[in-house]
């Protein structure tokens, strides 16, 4: 475990851990200290994630939970503020494939049913998450929310319309809510990250494109000021500080670890 300990004695929910980015971001949480509760809709895949926390001395939990099912996520956060004494951080980073919000398309080429894919999935999750554990939060008056947005969301990248829509909307909706828990001690940040290039979705999309995946790799990095690839432990460290008393004070605003593909 590393001595660093960031987040010794916090309690994380991470919300679609059995993703690439997701799993980072619950072993980074765990490694700096937090007792992590991992979601996802595949059992199996979360339970693999728990086992490797564990194995490397973390303490972590796994439960398989629908993110877009209202009911079961509240009962679920209940369970685990019942459980836990408290929750400390929440992290989401549910969201379809990127095959069913049309990608690459043209935005005069969407369907309606591309269009609206992403808003019915992340920002629905986003919002259902954010308010169950702020329900607690308030309460305990302490606890970080983070979202997670791309690049899109400044509308500068060719075919993401939908998710790039998706991701503004999440943008605004922390913006406005940290505005409205800041008084009862509420931290609400988004982490606006651009591809990463080890992720499974990115790696996906290769193949689907045809395109070897070091050449794909290059030209994710080609779009930002670093000329370099992000990748998911990039995202998970990035995390981990905004989740951090270090950043007690960071709230109601957008933390742009993309490199500079996505400019303000």
């Amino acid at each position: 475990m590393k001595s660093s300990q960031l987040l010794l004695g916090k309690r994380a929910l991470v919300f679609g851990a059995g993703g690439s980015v997701g799993a980072a971001v619950a072993r980074e949480f765990a490694a700096e200290g937090a007792e992590v509760f991992l979601s996802g809709r595949n059992q199996v895949r979360i339970e693999e994630i728990k086992r490797c926390i564990e194995e490397a001395g973390g303490r972590a939990h796994a439960e398989a939970v629908d993110a877009l099912d209202e009911t079961a996520v509240q009962t679920y956060v209940d369970s685990v503020m019942e459980r836990a004494g408290g929750v400390d951080i929440v992290f989401n980073v549910i969201g379809p494939k990127a095959t069913e919000y049309g990608t690459a398309k043209h935005a005069l080429d969407l369907t309606i049913g591309e269009y609206m894919v992403a808003l019915s999935t992340v920002v629905k999750s986003c919002i259902i998450t954010a308010r169950a554990a702020a329900r607690h939060m308030v309460k305990q008056h302490s606890g970080v929310i983070i979202g997670l947005t791309g690049s899109p969301a400044r509308g500068h990248v060719q075919g993401a319309t939908s998710i790039g829509t998706a991701f503004g909307a999440i943008e605004t909706f922390l913006e406005n809510l940290a505005f409205e828990l800041g008084p009862q001690g509420v931290r609400v940040v988004c982490l606006r990250i651009t591809a990463n290039a080890d992720s499974h979705a990115i790696r996906t999309t290769a193949r689907a494109a045809s395109v070897p995946e070091e050449q794909w790799s290059a030209g994710l990095a080609n779009m930002n000021f670093l000329k370099t690839p992000m990748h998911v432990a990039d995202t998970a460290k990035a995390a981990t500080l905004i989740a951090s008393d270090r950043f007690r004070l960071l709230t109601g605003t957008v933390v742009n670890s993309s490199a500079g593909a996505a400019m303000d």
